[in-house]
């Protein structure tokens, strides 16, 4: 294997359904522009509450994705 850079960006998905739809919807979305996603950690995850009633999920995820120089 020849030696490779990884990226790590985070970013923040929700969801009205459930935590996991968060993620899910943060890795589809960057899955769109970023190319050779690696490793997706999740780090926190929280909840709007209105009403006594939660009305939207939230996820922070950590994406790691392989760095593409020109000669790749």
């Amino acid at each position: 294997m020849a030696d490779s850079v990884y990226k790590i960006i985070e970013l923040v998905g929700t969801s009205s359904e459930s935590w996991e739809k968060a993620v899910l919807n943060a890795i589809e979305t960057a899955q769109k522009s970023l190319r050779d996603l690696r490793i997706a950690e999740v780090d926190k995850m929280d909840a709007q509450i209105e009403d006594g009633k939660i009305v939207a999920y939230r996820a922070r995820v950590r994406l790691s994705f392989k760095y593409h120089t020109g000669d790749d």
